[in-house]
């Protein structure tokens, strides 16, 4: 680890302006971007006494090699730059708000001839009404089922529909009455336009007079002695109740806003939102962080605004109110950033008192609960995870942290389609965004120490590339202050970087073989500082490079469960992958490997004849009325596949000189392709 005092940038060189900074490691990674008004007096915060730090900011500082500064013009600026940032590097060391899905919604497609009741995600489109946001998605499935037995609205995807209507029969959905079925005409599409509406109109709270109707048709049953029809009616009132509840008025119709709550505590906090629409709790959505550093409550709500809102794609999402527990620091500039987002004005403000201040109660409680859930379930895997990495890095006596383990497998039969695979854990949790594959092909694939050899090889190659493109961010040392742009503004990015910085520790399945080739591998390359391990499958030994003996881990270590569950997942991928490629190469066709003969002419070939059956049948002539296929390329393509038999079906030569003899025979002069008289 650094010693902070080696990068502290001297006072005079950091501004006292508005600005955005970023912490690297020595790799050139970014650990952590943040903002300030006073670019001089924030940085410095971070060089005091290490006692006096927030226990994961001193991790930071200790773990990073540099640090650099951006000036900015606002503190609108610099908030708009400083999400970017987060954005574009997803630091480890900040707080982030992960949630992979955009906010699922009700839609009826009223711009369709027969409207579709589906759940929608993403943009928003012309014609489609849209109700919710609803979470989890469940929730509008559940909604869905109650009230197709009311509202028998199409639900089937267009392809469905055209089979329906072609074979006269309707889907399951239609037999179970859950669908007017308009495929096969039971209704008209007039009708079943309507019966759309009165969805819509219901999911928009017109919801008394439907049931109303249905109470008075029930009634009618009962007096008329159809019993069945009355119970059928009871059910039906039953689910439309069911719904309507769901969507319960808690606010006045005309309120549009997402509230949130927070519940924290030294490590982690816990994050809700209610999502209301027209007054109604439409869906709700929830996080769980870890808190990097001491932020204060302002803090934490001005970073959450930035990412649940700076990533929406459709901005007409942002309601007209955020309801938070307290304001940003930055309010203003929060709601111009909000505001300018959504196209219209945005109010940002705290609910002191009435029915937003209750709810917002309810809020705050539900936050209580998912971190006490949270805590309760993640409590076990954490401790677990930390005690395997930190068993491992005890019984290989290594001095740094296993923040990333990469781990290399090599998958063949008899030795074809030879790959590699390489996966990634970080901080003990698989990063399946920077697991690799590789083909090996040549002498590489002669055997397995030959493949991981070159796998390794081709990995830590990019590495050493990246470090030599970007090297003003890999030996730790301070920009030169303004030497691009603004003062103390960073180098340019030199593009993305796919093998950016090296692992903690280097996992190969086998043994001391291929334990030996791959520390080989690394020291060709110039790579003498990172450990190599390698499983053995038989015992489930660890052997180290150079060792007489290996590693021996008890057989309940949650250090060896590690292990094999990484090396497990390597293996995964590579059968995976060595699968595909398996199921390529068996794909061959008749015409490969016949000279002049590439993937472009065959499939002219093949899109003239039809097939290769036609292809083998049909003479020199109609071979040469394909497009682009000459006298000396027919002549070789009707060698290759008649290779026991002349052009007049007499028998023949086999390969070359069967295409010298067709060639003879209806004398073609190969070199220049023409027919000599």
């Amino acid at each position: 680890m650094a010693d902070p005092a080696s990068y502290r940038p001297r006072s005079g060189e950091v501004p006292t302006s508005p600005g955005v900074y970023r912490f690297r490691d020595p790799d050139g990674r970014v650990l952590y971007v943040g903002k300030a008004k006073n670019l001089r007096s924030r940085l410095a915060s971070y060089f005091q006494d290490p006692a006096g730090l927030h226990p994961k900011t001193r991790a930071m500082v200790f773990t990073a090699s540099s640090v650099e500064w951006t000036v900015v013009g606002s503190e609108l600026e610099a908030l708009q730059l400083e999400y970017t940032w987060i954005k574009q590097y997803t630091p480890r060391f900040n707080i982030m708000y992960r949630d992979d899905k955009s906010y699922p919604y009700l839609a009826v497609t009223m711009n369709e001839k027969y409207p579709r009741v589906q759940v929608m995600r993403g943009d928003r489109r012309k014609g489609v009404k849209y109700f919710g946001p609803f979470h989890p998605a469940k929730a509008i499935r559940e909604t869905v089922d109650l009230m197709l037995r009311v509202f028998p609205v199409r639900t089937c995807s267009a392809g469905v529909f055209r089979r329906a209507e072609l074979s006269g029969r309707p889907c399951l959905m239609g037999y179970i009455d859950k669908c007017a079925a308009p495929c096969v005409g039971r209704v008209s599409a007039e009708d079943h336009r309507q019966l759309a509406q009165d969805f819509c109109d219901f999911m928009a709270g017109d919801a008394h007079r439907y049931i109303r109707r249905l109470e008075e048709q029930m009634k009618e049953a009962v007096a008329d002695l159809r019993y069945e029809d009355a119970a059928r009616r009871r059910d039906d009132i039953a689910a439309l109740k069911r719904v309507f509840e769901r969507n319960a008025v808690v606010l006045s119709e005309s309120t549009e806003a997402d509230i949130f709550a927070f519940a924290e505590d030294e490590l982690e906090a816990a994050v809700q939102v209610f999502h209301v629409r027209e007054g109604r709790i439409r869906g709700q959505r929830g996080w769980v962080v870890e808190k990097v550093e001491d932020v204060s409550g302002p803090q934490m709500v001005e970073q959450l605004l930035e990412q649940v809102y700076g990533s929406l794609e459709d901005s007409s999402r942002i309601p007209r109110e955020v309801l938070v527990p307290e304001l940003p620091e930055d309010a203003e500039q929060v709601a111009t950033l909000l505001t300018g987002l959504r196209g219209a004005q945005v109010s940002l403000r705290v609910p002191r008192r009435g029915d937003k201040r209750a709810l917002m109660e309810t809020v705050q409680e539900n936050a209580r609960m998912a971190l006490r859930l949270h805590k309760t379930r993640r409590s076990g895997d954490l401790t677990t995870r930390s005690a395997a990495l930190r068993e491992l890095q005890e019984a290989l006596e290594l001095d740094e942290p296993l923040l990333r383990i990469e781990c290399y497998d090599i998958s063949h039969v008899s030795g074809t389609n030879v790959v590699g695979s390489m996966v990634v854990v970080e901080d003990g949790l698989p990063k399946k965004s920077d697991y690799r594959k590789f083909a090996v092909t040549g002498e590489a694939a002669r055997d397995d120490t030959a493949a991981m050899h070159n796998v390794l090889t081709r990995r830590f190659r990019h590495y050493l590339e990246d470090q030599e493109r970007n090297g003003s961010f890999t030996t730790g040392e301070i920009p030169d202050a303004g030497t691009d742009g603004p003062e103390g503004a960073a180098p340019a990015e030199a593009g993305a970087r796919r093998f950016a910085y090296p692992p903690s520790l280097v996992v190969v399945d086998g043994g001391p073989a291929q334990v030996a080739s791959a520390a080989q591998a690394l020291a060709d390359l110039g790579i003498t500082d990172l450990p190599v391990v390698g499983l053995a499958k038989r015992l489930e030994e660890l052997w180290l490079p150079g060792e007489e003996f290996p590693v021996v881990l008890p057989r309940a270590s949650q250090g060896l469960y590690m292990l094999q569950r990484l090396r497990d997942e390597s293996h995964r991928f590579a059968i995976t992958f060595h699968r595909q490629k398996r199921a390529k190469s068996m794909v061959s066709s008749a015409l490969d490997g016949i000279p002049g003969l590439g993937p472009t002419k065959q499939k002219a070939l093949l899109k003239h004849f039809g097939s290769v059956k036609r292809i083998r049948a049909a003479g020199l002539d109609e071979l040469r009325q394909a497009p682009g296929i000459g006298a000396a390329l027919a002549a070789a393509v009707h060698a290759s596949l008649h290779p026991g038999q002349g052009a007049d079906g007499a028998p023949g030569q086999a390969g070359e000189e069967a295409v010298d003899q067709v060639a003879d025979q209806y004398g073609i002069n190969l070199t220049t392709g023409e027919i000599l008289d």
